[in-house]
């Protein structure tokens, strides 16, 4: 079973509880997303492997570590976007892919309108990034298309999670850890988290 990782950092629930605040405007809201990813992605990378170097410093010969690992960056459009630069600032290295979805009015299934990664995303360890973690249609949708195209190493990034989302995805991708700021314990009849911080898009964007 994949790991559930839930931040308990102080500096990750301060800025929770500034998202929270429907007071909280667009800008400041995305600067402070981009923080809470930046932190989250330091937790999911503890793991990355290292390879043995050595470097000249003014001083003298010093052995060194670096990583030794492809990285990708895979954002849910639209509100993906909001985390990515966050996790370009400590991987600035990393390519950055896309996946569009959208759900299906009959069929209620997820669909897939939009899909740029790059070439070799296969040989990459992949962080899927969605601010929120509600019933986990959408993410569990776009791991299963990066599956499809051959990525063997997903982790899911998201600011806040409840308690379908995460079983869904546990369900259905065992193999992939989540990595979440907050976690609430339910959702409405609407299929928003509760307490929650409203629609991420929406208050990233300014379109709420």
């Amino acid at each position: 079973m994949g790991k559930l990782f839930i931040s308990e950092h102080p500096l990750i629930q301060h800025k929770m509880s500034m998202l929270r605040n429907e007071e909280t405007g667009s800008k400041e809201f995305r600067e402070i997303v981009e923080e809470v990813a930046m932190l989250l992605s330091y937790e999911a990378t503890r793991d990355l492997p290292l390879v043995d170097t050595k470097v000249k410093t003014p001083i003298a010969m010093a052995d060194c570590k670096m990583i030794d690992a492809k990285l990708a960056i895979v954002p849910i459009l639209r509100a993906g976007i909001g985390m990515t630069d966050g996790l370009l600032a400590l991987m600035p290295t990393a390519k950055v892919g896309h996946i569009g979805l959208y759900r299906d009015p009959e069929t209620l299934n997820p669909v897939e309108y939009y899909c740029k990664l790059p070439a070799d995303v296969e040989e990459r360890r992949v962080f899927l990034t969605d601010p929120m973690l509600a019933t986990g249609g959408t993410a569990t949708a776009a791991i299963g298309f990066l599956k499809e195209k051959g990525v063997k190493n997903i982790t899911l990034l998201c600011v806040l999670a409840a308690p379908d989302g995460v079983k869904k995805v546990q369900t259905e991708h065992p193999d992939v850890d989540i990595y979440t700021a907050a976690y609430d314990t339910m959702l409405n009849d609407h299929g928003y988290i509760v307490p929650g911080l409203g629609d991420a898009g929406d208050r990233i964007f300014g379109t709420k």
